[in-house]
């Protein structure tokens, strides 16, 4: 579909370098700027006009971008939109609401598509964040803190007087605007605000409009925001285009509204009373490009239903501006006005099916691409894992390896009740039976028991820990609470020898007892953990329910891939314990080399390595960092030729 460019200046050359990777093409360039025009149109081989009724009578593009300077944005709108052309418009869509209301009434009148920037909404550390804010655990949200600090555009911009003469609000605050309104719906009054004239006396250039104003904003949904643009304060300051929300339960903190791109602690999550813990990407992510919005407006011309609601959004924003500034006069309150028309809804937030729990998979079951292993056994002694775990539930992960030897199970139980604990449905909860417990009514027990302690009324998957019994020593409750010898009396029976007394129960009758306990309704699929191929290919041959997943070691010294590339065939989910603990793994140059490359530590290395493998891995630590930077490379693929480096250090002293 072609496009005509309305304004050729910086922007419009960013407008036109990703409008090549799109089904779109640049039909003709229009400025008042003759060369300007004429500079841009050659390097798009497409003819270039001074005059856009001219351009409009001369090119026949169905869609308009309209790139020109703040104040002529809603004449060059209005003009297209009665030349019966589709309109995006570049920010602000008019500079009063009214003007914004007719420009929407136009375009519906005409049947014909009004887009605005920014597309903001649409960011990947945005959308993190609304996937935030839709899982609920902030609780209600109350309080905001949003900040636009522009900056001094007289030092970046080579054309600052667009800027100058309207303000921070029109061309900065409307970023953090954009995205609260996308969240939370229409703002209902400017409570009060206030306007300052700071500047350098030095600067030649000054702004004619207020270069720093203040408001607190109360939405009609509840919370209250208040929010800084500044053209004074500068843009590096410590605040850029920030957004805090605070609710009853915990607080979220998002570092760049305006942002194209996205990091590992763009976004971060706190429990009410907590510190804040980034909550990284978990699958690969690109930055949003300026001609997507154009894009996405395209389609919906292609498919007969012109879309209008970024317009919508954009002239409520633009009313929001009118009210602070009214606001600035008396001090509020002001009521923000509303165009009002149920034809042209405000856009939601984009929360993409299992996107709270970073599910990116293809087979059988769905599984986060990461897990966290819950195991309290750590470089030879137990230790407490309750703020480890709490930490990986801020940070994001959605699946958690719990265990009954781990004893910790009341615990996690607790950490999931709590306010700002994610909602337990969206946390994939494998559990597993000790060995010593693999008879019926003790399997029946421990399953019913560690339920209990998890405050759960299922498993997501129930597993056999390892599939060998031993003797049945008592009850393993609580664990954690007990003395390490008592732990270890009841988890490693031993006879006078210290030899570990087996239990005379099958393979099978284990997996038969297992599947009664799926029978009962105690977990939704079944696993088993530690298992060898031959032991697998039993279970598959009798099994009446099938695993689901599989749980092995696994690591690059001991890949145990025949294993692996049997369960993808089975469509059976491989879980991959203790993939970093192998001593002497992440001292290879072989790891430090593919991480410099791919900007991951070695431990992130190996966990890509599963993740492109389509294994989960499950890592385990307590170091609130490696948490952190664990989580975040499971966003990263590795190619071909990393991955048989990596699979070249497998060691056979390992496969056993």
């Amino acid at each position: 579909m072609d496009c005509l460019f309305v304004g050729a200046g910086a922007i419009a050359s960013e407008y036109a370098a990703s409008l090549q990777s799109t089904r779109l093409s640049l039909a003709g360039v229009c400025d008042i700027d003759g060369e300007r025009a004429e500079t841009l149109g050659a390097a798009y081989d497409c003819p270039s006009f001074t005059d856009l009724e001219t351009a409009l009578a001369h090119i026949d593009a169905p869609i308009v971008v309209n790139l020109t300077s703040h104040a002529a944005h809603a004449d060059v709108t209005r003009t297209a939109l009665e030349a019966n052309r589709h309109v995006y418009s570049q920010k602000p869509l008019a500079l009063k609401a009214d003007t914004a209301g007719k420009l929407l009434a136009l375009a519906r009148d005409r049947n014909l598509a009004l887009g605005v920037a920014p597309e903001n909404p649409q960011g990947p550390s945005q959308r993190r964040a609304a996937r935030i804010l839709a899982s609920g655990r902030l609780g209600p949200v109350q309080l905001g803190y949003a900040h636009a600090h522009v900056g001094r555009v007289t030092d970046w911009h080579e054309r600052p007087d667009s800027f100058l003469d309207i303000g921070p609000l029109y061309d900065g605050a409307v970023y953090p605007l954009t995205l609260l309104v996308s969240w939370f719906g229409p703002v209902e009054t400017v409570r009060i605000a206030d306007a300052l004239d700071v500047w350098p006396n030095r600067e030649a250039q000054r702004p004619a409009a207020s270069s720093h104003v203040e408001a607190t904003l109360a939405f009609e949904s509840g919370p209250v925001v208040r929010l800084t643009a500044s053209f004074y304060a500068p843009h590096r300051s410590r605040e850029f285009y920030g957004l805090e929300l605070h609710g009853d339960d915990g607080s979220l903190y998002l570092e760049g509204t305006g942002a194209m791109d996205t990091a590992i602690d763009n976004v971060k999550f706190g429990r009410n009373g907590h510190e804040y813990t980034p909550v990284p990407p978990q699958s690969p992510t690109s930055s949003i490009e300026y001609a997507d919005a154009v894009e996405r407006l395209a389609q919906s011309v292609a498919d007969g239903a012109p879309s209008r609601a970024t317009g919508r959004r954009g002239a409520h924003v633009v009313a929001i501006c009118n009210g602070i500034e009214d606001a600035t006069e008396n001090r509020g309150p002001v009521e923000v006005s509303r165009y009002n028309t149920s034809a042209d809804p405000f856009p939601h937030p984009v929360v993409e099916p299992g996107a709270l729990d970073g599910s990116s998979d293809r087979m059988a079951i769905r599984l986060p691409p990461i897990g966290f292993g819950c195991s309290r056994f750590r470089d030879g002694e137990y230790v407490d894992r309750r703020e480890s775990i709490a930490t990986a539930l801020d940070a994001g992960y959605r699946l958690l390896d719990s265990a009954e030897l781990y004893g910790n199970e009341h615990r996690i139980g607790k950490l999931l009740a709590a306010p700002g604990a994610p909602d337990p449905e969206a946390v994939f909860i494998l559990g597993k039976v000790w060995r010593t417990n693999h008879r019926w009514e003790q399997m029946l027990e421990a399953a019913e028991r560690s339920l209990e302690e998890l405050g759960i009324d299922a498993f997501d998957s129930y597993a056999l820990h390892w599939p060998e019994a031993w003797v049945h020593r008592g009850q393993l409750n609580r664990l954690a609470d007990h003395p390490v010898e008592r732990q270890e009396a009841l988890t490693f029976p031993e006879d006078d020898e210290g030899n570990i007394q087996t239990a005379a129960i099958s393979l099978e009758t284990a997996w038969e007892n297992l599947e009664a306990i799926a029978d009962r309704g105690l977990t939704r699929t079944l696993t088993v953990s530690n298992v060898t191929t031959p032991q697998l290919e039993r279970i598959l041959e009798t099994a009446r329910v099938r695993p689901s997943i599989v749980q092995i070691e696994r690591h690059p010294y001991r890949p145990q891939n025949d294993l692996v590339s049997l369960c993808h065939e089975e469509g059976i989910r491989v879980v991959a314990h203790s993939p970093l603990s192998a001593p002497g793994l992440l001292d290879e140059p072989t790891l430090r080399d593919i991480g410099d490359r791919y900007g991951l530590s070695p431990a992130g290395v190996v966990l890509a390595w599963n993740v492109t493998h389509h294994v989960v891995p499950i890592p385990s630590s307590t170091t609130r960092s490696h948490i952190v930077s664990n989580l975040a490379a499971a966003k990263t693929r590795l190619g071909p030729e990393e991955i048989k480096r990596i699979d070249s250090l497998r060691k056979t002293n390992f496969e056993r």
